[in-house]
Parts: structure tokens; C-alpha cells; sequence
């Protein structure tokens, strides 16, 4: 479990985390969603640099944020770290137990604002694995897109999106914002052509 006092550790972590999002000098735009619990999908993922910007970016706008970590990860001496951090471990060699473990993570959760990045790593073409379209529908929380534009040092969220069960109709319209804010983004167009055709639902998986 999480202790009621952050360790020395990850306090300094947070203080480097910021001092280089404001020596980078990038600028967030929008606002954190006034809601108890939702899900930030970042992209696109094409940088180490992302992460540095979504801990500055979610500190600067008020939020603490929760992330999925291999279970391995949080046992001795990384165990207390991983959870001051915002871990939550998951075991990802159960079937189905991936989405399940962070499904009840939200039920057990007063508040959660829980960070990922569908594309996986930094090499997609653009496809979106969908397992947080899946988590969100289980725990009926809404999606919150966010992204960052490297080349003009800015990024932000916009406005929560709540999954419906048609996967396709939700997916264009977080894709219509990110069309908006990175207009020369060529991964969107990827990411469209790997949508289900109308009137399938469902995610892939």
C-alpha cells in the first residue's frame, strides 16, 4: 500500500521532473477535468521527452497521477518508491488480468487519474492498442486526450470524452481533437485507418 508520507526518493524525482519541464520551457494548454476519476491517453509518443513533459504538465495543473507498472517492480527496495510515484501493479501474465487488475484499481480508488500511452512506445506508425478503452468502459470512467508538440514546446488536455461501447464513433471524436491541436500529425490518419469499420463496436484488443 501507498504511505501517507512520499520518501525522500521520489520527492527529489518530482523536484527534477519539474526543474527540467521549466528549463525546457514548455507551456500547457487547457485545464484538468473536475472529476474524481478518469483516464489520460497521451500522444503521440514519439520522444523520451514525454514523460518529463506529462509529469510537468500534470503537476502544473494540479494532478496526481497514476500509472500501470509490472508487479515485479513493486517488491523490495523499489516497492515504497513505485507506489510514491503513482504506480499501480498489475500482472500482465493473467489472462484478461491486465484490464480486470486496473478496473478494480478505480472501484477500490476515492480518486485516480491514470496515465497512458496507447501507442505503446515511440516507435508506432500511430495504432492505438486498446486496453484503456476496455478499462474504461469496465470502470465507467472517461477518456481525457492529451498530447505535446515538440517542435513548438507545447501541449495540453481537452475535454473528457465517455466511452459509449461504439469504439469507432468514441475514437473519432478524441481524434478530432487531436486533428485540431497537431493538424500535421501523419500518425491520425493512421490511427483512422486501424479503426474498426462503421458498425463494429468493439475494440481489437
Amino acid at each position: 500500500m501507498p504511505h501517507s508520507k512520499p520518501s525522500l526518493s521520489s520527492r527529489l524525482m518530482w523536484r527534477l521532473l519539474g526543474w527540467l519541464f521549466r528549463v525546457k520551457g514548455w507551456r500547457v494548454e487547457g485545464r484538468a477535468p473536475d472529476l474524481p476519476k478518469f483516464i489520460i491517453v497521451g500522444a503521440p509518443h514519439t520522444s523520451n521527452w514525454d514523460f518529463v513533459f506529462f509529469a510537468g504538465a500534470v503537476e502544473q495543473l494540479g494532478i496526481e497521477p497514476s500509472f500501470i507498472g509490472k508487479h515485479t517492480l513493486f517488491r523490495w527496495p523499489l516497492r515504497r518508491f513505485m507506489y510514491d510515484m503513482g504506480g499501480m501493479p498489475v500482472d500482465r501474465s493473467k489472462p484478461g488480468g491486465y484490464v480486470r487488475s486496473v478496473i478494480r484499481g478505480f472501484e477500490q480508488a476515492g480518486r485516480m487519474a491514470l496515465v497512458i500511452a496507447p501507442e505503446g512506445t515511440r516507435g508506432s506508425t500511430g495504432k492505438w492498442r486498446s486496453g484503456f478503452y476496455h478499462i474504461a468502459m469496465g470502470a465507467q470512467v472517461p477518456i481525457v486526450p492529451a498530447w505535446v508538440d515538440h517542435q513548438r514546446m507545447v501541449g495540453g488536455m481537452g475535454d473528457p470524452v465517455m466511452p459509449t461501447g461504439d469504439y469507432r464513433a468514441d475514437m473519432l471524436r478524441l481524434l478530432a481533437y487531436y486533428r485540431r491541436v497537431m493538424p500535421r500529425c501523419p500518425r491520425w490518419d493512421v490511427l483512422e485507418a486501424s479503426l474498426p469499420p462503421g458498425g463494429e463496436g468493439s475494440a481489437g484488443g
